[in-house]
């Protein structure tokens, strides 16, 4: 039903072959993100333990600049854990919303899922060397968002399937434990693999991702190098969530993670981990909260026209330099000057921009089929929103900003293609 506008190596493995790009590709591309492939490895409880990088948080204080036109960052926010073994594609398929593997043959998925012993190949986004999907929980609730690659290298065994996924990497401890959890008696291990160049189809303007041993070292790239902030600055911008920090583990369903628009459910796809929920949701049709990228301003001038990005939400003579980084995670977007059901709900954010839980027909000009709006209708020029934060119990003092939410054309279009 279409939606309308209203308006780290483990030890003995040896490096990685250099990941290639074509000059055209180079040029061509708008950014480009290096997941390194350090100490990933989860054979046991305690293998993942040195792969979690602590992930440090600029203060308000310091100036973050807008990210370059093309460059290449580092991502030390991301882990690796692979899975290989002859169970590897169907124990994966069991688990994430994309298909990894298929049974030949007739009968349901879930029958063909079930039957012991049957062959299973790999089915990767029609050859692709990899995609993005979602782990679930049972009532359909985001675990983790993640990549999963295919090993085109070939450093497992001959006869053995082998898959990396990429994850949040204060996280990877939770998805090992989740692994072993469903392992059973499943033949697979979970062990670091390789390098691999993968295009980053979330939204246009993502680049491409790689998984190179070393970090950014093997890479020959006539491109601006880069940090996290700024791929955190360029995923704002365009809209697009990553981690639990922005996808609240157990609590945001797939869809108001955008996970459809952005390619990481095959609703076709037969039996995994919180389908039901997922699939019925899809079928009523109506998602009435999205994740959308938001910028936070003054209170005194008019609401912003344009989603630009600043290093402070406030800035010059006799104004405090305040961040979005200031502003608390989970905090209530109400209307300003107005009480009523909360519109939203602030998630994360750098500098003036960042990203919000926000109730499309409140807060955006976009209408949802068979909706009746609440109230009148939204008027970007009229209607304005506020967080408000550090009150005492009387309701006084603290701090409150305005923010406004955007709906990017590239969500647009998709959602009319819906």
């Amino acid at each position: 039903m279409p939606i309308l506008a209203r308006r780290a190596l483990g030890p003995g493995l040896s490096p990685f072959p250099r990941p290639f790009v074509c000059q055209s590709c180079q040029r061509s591309l708008r950014w480009f993100s290096v997941t390194s492939g350090r100490a990933n490895t989860a054979t046991d409880a305690t293998d993942a333990t040195d792969a979690v990088t602590t992930i440090t948080t600029t203060s308000a204080a310091t100036a973050i600049a807008p990210p370059p036109p093309s460059g290449y960052a580092l991502l030390t926010s991301r882990r690796l854990i692979s899975l290989a073994g002859p169970d590897a594609p169907r124990f994966l398929h069991g688990l994430i919303t994309q298909p990894v593997s298929e049974e030949p043959g007739s009968g349901s998925a879930r029958h063909q899922h079930n039957t012991p012993g049957a062959p299973f190949r790999a089915s990767l986004a029609a050859g692709a060397p990899g995609f993005y999907s979602g782990f679930l929980n049972a009532t359909g609730r985001v675990l983790h968002d993640a990549f999963v690659y295919r090993d085109t290298l070939g450093l497992s065994r001959a006869e053995e399937k082998a898959f990396i996924v990429e994850v949040d990497a204060a996280q990877v401890h939770t998805l090992a434990q989740h692994f072993k959890r469903y392992k059973l008696r499943s033949k697979l291990s979970f062990r670091l693999k390789r390098s691999i160049v993968l295009p980053d189809t979330r939204a246009p303007g993502m680049g491409y991702r790689v998984i190179s041993y070393g970090g950014a070292k093997g890479l020959d790239l006539d491109l601006e190098k880069s940090d996290d902030n700024a791929y955190r600055v360029r995923r704002y911008l365009l809209g697009v969530a990553e981690g639990q920090a922005e996808i609240p583990r157990e609590q945001a369903l797939p869809l108001e993670a955008n996970m459809d628009l952005m390619g990481g459910i095959d609703f076709r796809k037969g039996c995994y981990v919180g389908q039901e929920l997922t699939i019925r949701t899809r079928h009523r049709g109506v998602v009435r909260k999205r994740i959308l990228p938001c910028l936070l301003y003054p209170s005194s001038p008019l609401p912003p026209e344009k989603l630009e990005y600043r290093p402070y939400i406030a800035e010059g003579e006799g104004q405090e330099n305040l961040s979005a980084e200031d502003v608390p995670p989970g905090l209530s977007i109400g209307r300003d000057g107005a009480k009523g059901r909360s519109a939203g709900t602030w998630l994360r954010g750098v500098g003036n921009i960042g990203l919000a839980l926000c109730r499309l027909q409140i807060m955006t000009d976009v209408e949802l089929p068979g909706e009746t709006a609440a109230g009148v209708p939204f008027d970007p020029k009229r209607d304005e929103f506020v967080v408000k934060w550090g009150a005492d119990e009387e309701g006084s003092g603290g701090q409150s900003v305005k923010i406004k939410a955007f709906v990017p054309d590239w969500m647009r279009e998709r959602l009319q293609e819906k």
